[in-house]
Formats: structure tokens, sequence, C-alpha cells
């Protein structure tokens, strides 16, 4: 499980971070194009952290 739980830490920190600096350098920066860059990046470290707590869900209910 901790092979699991490392990555969703990862991806939450990923999600920060992509957040933060597509505030700043896209929207305050004027730089749109980072800011599509961004906004990608946090779909996909979403779409990784859901599959990865429904597969830690999944272990955790078999017995």
């Amino acid at each position: 499980m901790w092979k699991k739980a490392i990555p969703n830490v990862l991806y939450t920190i990923g999600i920060f971070v992509c957040i933060i600096s597509g505030y700043q350098y896209g929207i305050e920066g004027h730089n749109y194009v980072f800011l599509a860059g961004a906004v990608l990046l946090i779909g996909i470290f979403v779409y990784l952290k859901i599959k990865i707590l429904k597969d830690i869900k999944d272990t955790l209910k078999k017995p």
C-alpha cells in the first residue's frame, strides 16, 4: 500500500505546484500558454490521483 501512497502524495504536491505556478506565471505574467499547460497537467494529475485512490480503496476492501 505504501507503494501507492507515495505517488498519491507526489500527485497532490504536483497539483498544488501547478496551481501556484499557473496563477503566478500564467495569469499575473499574461502568459496564457503557460496557464494552458498548467491546467493540462492539473487534469492529468487529478486523473492519476483518482485512479490510485480507487486502487487503494480496492486493496483495503479485500480480506
